[in-house]
């Protein structure tokens, strides 16, 4: 047997391992668990950090103020430095619309060593401790709920004795681009932190949708969210780490009515939402960039390639076990495609996809080594080794 055949055997025991030992990961019925509506209503801060987020705030945040709580809710939307109006905006939509209390106030510029959205989830959640909630919503400014999402949240959280419910919100996916590339984006994370394994007492896997995580506000203190994690550039990862490090109880699922409405019409807009913190998931480390690049061709590029070399060499065997690899790495793909209501074409060409992401994931690595570091909404900030991720 030639060498390309027993790689062939290879992709395919590893999509049979997948297929049955990585948690289901390719199941999307993982949603909210099962809860009841508590005796009394618990009192909620919901922290929203914004930077320039004039775009989407009319489709969201009135989403937001119009919460059907029967306790005590309170927005807080953190202006971090915009330059399009985003906090007059928000006060607009406030006095337009009603609902909840709404209050939007701006941190000042972060001091060195705090990434992304962190210093303005820092001051809101600041700001929120003074009405002493039980539980903070932390929420990006992207984020439309329907308007019963927060009370699922808390009924969820008390039911289960959860510190962090968090919601994959669901994408927007109305372009060409959006649709071969988002599905992907949400079922490769699933790959890497099946959502069963997350809510499972015991397991170590943790991870959070940073655009919906409810959280109990004393598993906040105890984790030192988000002073602990200000290094981290995959903040939401990060978030549930330090929590269910600490013996909190999370979960994470896909989400039914909350939707994310930032729109990704170009492919240079998802290219850079991947690789902005694709290499930071590596942990900037080189030898598991060569891991991973090797790991995503043995399993994603390999099928194709042999089934394609089988065709023109006439070895049917490697068209065979190529083409059974493809089968299976296409079933799993189904389900998130039927979860975002999308036709089915992009099913077999996932490993197309799968290649766009083992580029993006490479750039992400030249990037960094070209000592850009990370960046958000403008900000670029220093490299990992030169301040440390201590969260």
């Amino acid at each position: 047997m030639s060498a390309l055949v027993w790689t062939a055997v290879a992709s395919f025991v590893a999509w049979c391992w997948l297929l049955l030992c990585q948690g289901f990961f390719w199941r999307t019925d993982v949603r909210l668990p099962p809860r009841r509506e508590p005796d009394a209503w618990p009192s909620v801060c919901v922290v929203v950090p914004a930077r320039d987020e004039a775009a989407v705030l009319p489709a969201s945040l009135p989403s937001l103020l119009a919460q059907d709580y029967p306790g005590r809710a309170e927005v807080f939307l953190v202006d971090d430095g915009s330059t399009d109006g985003t906090g007059e905006l928000a006060r607009e939509l406030s006095a337009r619309h009603g609902g909840l209390p709404l209050t939007v106030d701006s941190p000042g510029e972060p001091p060195a060593g705090w990434t992304g959205k962190l210093w303005a989830v820092r001051h809101g959640i600041g700001l929120a401790r003074a009405r002493e909630p039980e539980y903070l919503l932390l929420t990006d400014a992207d984020i439309a709920h329907e308007p019963d999402s927060l009370r699922a949240l808390v009924a969820a959280a008390r039911t289960g004795g959860f510190d962090v419910v968090s919601q994959m919100a669901r994408l927007r996916v109305e372009s060409l681009w959006e649709r071969l590339v988002v599905p992907a984006f949400v079922y490769f994370f699933a790959q890497l932190y099946p959502f069963r394994w997350i809510g499972r007492r015991g397991s170590r896997t943790a991870a959070a949708a940073g655009g919906c995580v409810l959280l109990h506000a004393d598993a906040a203190e105890r984790a030192r969210i988000p002073d602990a994690i200000r290094h981290a550039v995959i903040d939401d990862v990060a978030l549930a780490r330090a929590v269910k490090g600490g013996g909190g109880h999370i979960w994470l699922g896909l989400a039914e009515r909350v939707d994310s409405v930032r729109p990704y019409p170009r492919l240079h807009d998802l290219w850079r939402m991947v690789s902005r913190s694709a290499y930071a998931q590596l942990r900037h480390n080189p030898l598991l960039l060569l891991g991973t690049v090797a790991g995503l061709a043995l399993v994603y590029l390999v099928p194709p390639v042999a089934v394609v070399t089988g065709a023109v060499t006439g070895s049917v065997g490697t068209a065979a076990v190529g083409a059974a690899a493809w089968a299976v790495m296409t079933a799993t793909y189904v389900p998130m495609l039927r979860y975002y209501r999308q036709p089915m074409w992009p099913a077999p060409l996932l490993p197309f996809t799968a290649f766009l992401y083992l580029l993006m994931t490479v750039d992400s690595a030249v990037q960094h080594y070209r000592g850009r570091g990370a960046a958000w909404k403008g900000r670029t900030y220093a490299r990992p080794d030169a301040v440390p991720d201590k969260g």
